[in-house]
């Protein structure tokens, strides 16, 4: 069946003029609650010390693996999944913009295009983040898995990389945070309930299109293939070393 056909549930109880269209995939919804797990594991397995550094370390490889999936899920995926359908030019992020401080804003069954400047920020961010980290050292005893590649004074370089992106990552995880609560209680558009169930409730279906299939082992396929390269990439790297 052609995912870009409109699928139709039943009015909602609450209100008979609104319909639930299905917008996020189940790889999306996966995602999506992963990363946020991965990334809180991530700073509470680093704020406990270096003995639980291997905790730090696998959660970064989890987190690796997500954020290449996404990338490649904004290529390959469903319609509301590609880059190509909800990243904004400049003149539309201006306009859109605009109309939000006018308060003309149009409603977006998927991201919005500000929602979708968030998304990529998110997304390059902490994806260097990560790759940092399997570059750097505490300059104590534990290293990143491919610290064996490049000198000491860059793994330092990366390291302080890896730190500071940190801030700069939570920054831009409260402002996301704001901006859901600002849409929940707000603009009342629970989008975090979409993102659970991957279903919007909307009044009016022209021009929009629902996700019919999850492509759930495309899906699969994808992450064992960057699980087994990143696997791969760590085996075959020379022994961490340290030189200090």
């Amino acid at each position: 069946m052609n995912q870009h056909n409109i699928h139709i549930d039943k009015p909602t109880a609450k209100s008979p003029q609104q319909y639930e269209l299905k917008v996020w995939d189940i790889p999306v919804r996966i995602f999506h609650w992963l990363l946020v797990v991965l990334f809180a594991a991530a700073y509470i397995t680093n704020k406990l010390g270096p003995n639980y550094f291997t905790y730090h370390v696998w959660s970064g490889y989890g987190i690796i693996v997500l954020v290449s999936f996404r990338i490649l899920w904004g290529v390959v995926g469903t319609y509301h999944a590609r880059f190509i359908n909800f990243v904004p030019n400049p003149i539309t992020l201006s306009q859109y913009a605009l109309r939000v401080v006018k308060r003309t804003e149009r409603h977006h069954v998927g991201h919005n295009p500000l929602g979708a400047v968030m998304v990529i920020i998110l997304l390059l961010t902490i994806f260097i983040q990560a790759l940092s980290g399997l570059f750097s050292n505490d300059e104590i005893f534990n290293l990143g898995p491919l610290y064996g590649y490049i000198s000491n004074d860059l793994s330092l370089t990366l390291t302080s990389l890896h730190r500071q992106l940190f801030y700069w990552i939570l920054a831009a995880v409260v402002l996301h945070i704001a901006a859901v609560l600002f849409h929940v209680f707000y603009k009342r558009d629970n989008i975090i309930k979409a993102m659970i169930t991957g279903s919007k409730a909307i009044e009016d279906l022209a021009g929009e299109k629902a996700v019919t299939s999850s492509r759930i082992w495309l899906a699969v396929f994808i992450v064992v293939a960057l699980a087994l390269v990143l696997a791969w990439i760590i085996y075959s790297a020379p022994a961490p070393v340290s030189d200090i």
